[in-house]
Formats: C-alpha cells, sequence, structure tokens
C-alpha cells in the first residue's frame, strides 16, 4: 500500500488531536504525520504510534511535500491556508465550514455520498458539520427504502462542539467559578441554551442553516424542507438529536429495524422497556451513530420518529474526515 505525508492543521485543538489519535487507531498509510498550527502552539508534543511528535509553525512552507492535509483551525484559517496548502500540491479536507457549500467542493460522508467523489481530482473536500453528519447516516438507508419528504430535528449538542472553551466554561461553573473566557452567552452549567452560533435575520442560527443546506446537498435533495431547533445542553461529549422524518412511501418498524441494522456504522439500541436507548455516555469515544426509541409519528402520515447519538470529535469531526482520507486514497490509487 502506497504511503502518505499527512499534515493536521490545527494539531493541538480538540479534534486536531482527535484526527492524530484516529489516524493511528485506524493505522492509516502515512509514512510522515506533521502536526502544524500557529506560532505560540509550535514545539508542543503530541504522542503518536508510540512517541512524540513536535508541533511545527504553519508555513507554507509546512505543506512541501504533503500529500493530504486535514484542517481543524476554523473558517478563518481555512479560507486562508487551504489554499495554500493546495498551490504547494496537498489535498484538504476541511473540517470547517469555510468551503461546505462551494458548488465545486464535495460534501462527504462516506457511508452516505461516496459517489460525489468520483475521483481525487477536487483539491478541497469538506467535511459536513457534527450534527448535520449524524443525522444523515441516520436518514440515508431510510430515504433508499421510503423516499424522505420531510425531516424536523432538535440537537442537544454537548459543550466540546465549542472547543476547549467550552469545555472549560462547563467545568468552571460545575465548580462555583466563572469561566475566565466563556465560549457561550449565558452559563451553561444546569442550564439548556437555545442557541447556537448567531443568530439571522429569518430567527435562525448560522448552525440551524448549515443543518439545512448541508442535508440537502448530501443526500443531493435541494428542495428538502428541514426544520432545525440547535440546543446547547451541559453534557461534555457527544450530540444527541430527536428527530421526525416524513416519508413518500409507508413503512413496517420492522422494516425500518432492519434497513438502519443493516447499514455500515450505524448500532441499532431500541428496546424501551428494558430502558435500552442511545446515551451521550454510551457514544462516546466510540465512532458509531447510535440510532433508538424508533416510533411512527402520530401527528401525521408515514412519518418516523427516532433519537440519534455520536461522538461529536469523533465521527462528527475527526473520524469522518480520516475516512474520507481513507476514500480519497482508494481513487487515487485506482488511478495509479
Amino acid at each position: 500500500m502506497k504511503q502518505y505525508t499527512v499534515a493536521v492543521v490545527g494539531a493541538t485543538g480538540l479534534v486536531g488531536r482527535t484526527m492524530i489519535r484516529i489516524l493511528e487507531q485506524r493505522n492509516f498509510p502515512a509514512h510522515e504525520l506533521r502536526a502544524l498550527a500557529r506560532a505560540h502552539s509550535a514545539g508542543t508534543r503530541l504522542p503518536f504510534r508510540g512517541g512524540e511528535i513536535s508541533v511545527g509553525e504553519l508555513t507554507p512552507a509546512a505543506f512541501d511535500g504533503v500529500d493530504i492535509a486535514l484542517f481543524s483551525a476554523g473558517g478563518d484559517a481555512s479560507r486562508e491556508w487551504a489554499p495554500v496548502a493546495v498551490e504547494r500540491g496537498a489535498v484538504v479536507i476541511d473540517n470547517s465550514s469555510a468551503w461546505r457549500m462551494h458548488a465545486d467542493v464535495p460534501l462527504i460522508v462516506p457511508e452516505v455520498n461516496p459517489q460525489a467523489l468520483t475521483d481525487a481530482t477536487p483539491r478541497i473536500i469538506a467535511n459536513p458539520n457534527c450534527s448535520t453528519i449524524q443525522m444523515v447516516v441516520v436518514l440515508k438507508p431510510l430515504h433508499d427504502r421510503y423516499e424522505l419528504c420531510r425531516v424536523a430535528v432538535s440537537t442537544y449538542q454537548a459543550v466540546s462542539g465549542a472547543g476547549r472553551k467550552g469545555l472549560e466554561q462547563l467545568a468552571a461553573e460545575q465548580r462555583g467559578e466563572t469561566a475566565a473566557s466563556p465560549a457561550f452567552p449565558h452559563p451553561i452549567a444546569s442550564n439548556v441554551l437555545p442557541q447556537i452560533a448567531d443568530f439571522t435575520a429569518d430567527g435562525f442560527t448560522t448552525e440551524e442553516h448549515k443543518m439545512i443546506d448541508e442535508t440537502r446537498k448530501i443526500l443531493d435533495l435541494p428542495a428538502l424542507p428541514v426544520a432545525p431547533t440547535c440546543v446547547r445542553v451541559p453534557v461534555a461529549d457527544s450530540h444527541s438529536e430527536a428527530v421526525s422524518a416524513t416519508f413518500v412511501r409507508d413503512f413496517e418498524l420492522a422494516d425500518v429495524r432492519s434497513a438502519l441494522t443493516d447499514f455500515p456504522c450505524l448500532t441499532l439500541i431500541d428496546d424501551p422497556a428494558q430502558a435500552q436507548y442511545p446515551l451521550a455516555a454510551t457514544a462516546r469515544g466510540r465512532d458509531d451513530v447510535f440510532v433508538g426509541r424508533l416510533r411512527r409519528d402520530p401527528s401525521t402520515d408515514r412519518g418516523l420518529m427516532m433519537w440519534v447519538v455520536s461522538d461529536n470529535l469523533r465521527k462528527g469531526a475527526a473520524t469522518n474526515a480520516v475516512q474520507i482520507a481513507e476514500l480519497w486514497c482508494r481513487l487515487k490509487e485506482q488511478e495509479g
């Protein structure tokens, strides 16, 4: 198998560190790993394959010889540095929202729409929003059988989705202290915030618009009605979602269970009589998307209600990005 030079941009952040860990866990074919960050983080030591690597400063020359650059340094950094990496010869897999809705940039969840990456030609590939990823993984096998015509979702998103500052604010408040640099506009401990990111003129947040736009692009359903409410909850890791989907064709719950059980990276936990359903604590540290609490929506015909949970740092970000890199490698090798 061909070996690649891989760079992780934003290597000292929560997702960047997780990317490095997953590259190791999945035995990604990297003969060299370059951990990159802004100058103030250069020199940080990070564990990798039984040893340590030193974080290098993010400069144009740092991309020389890089085959794959995994970006998780925020939208501004991606807009500035992704073109630099591409110019130096790398393919960029970007975890920010900077490139997701560009018409010529594939937006990929490998289990859902690998066909959107038809070859290894695109030089920037986008990784979707964490909440979108776990939802479309569940919707895809159901859409294939019953044809999706509407989806409503309420999310319950962990504070790690806001990075280290989110975790630090929750920890400080749980100690009875005030965070030095709060990530949220209100206290999060013992609280629920119906706001993630900024509000737009229509009353939705930019996070909610991501779920609308990205779901349509990934599923190739440009007119799909999507009604999201995104909420921050005082949980460290793993996002949870209450999803209500409506279909053109009717379904039997037994067939729904079969479709979900057979789909890659999905785990069904659905025995409410025994209090068995997906939990944030169950998903933490794992790469599957967990689904349960399956029931018909009594308010509409052909409606299905579900509870969906996934680790936002892994499948919702780092693992999905590494899986995209694996898909790109397979396509590259097919091209010879």
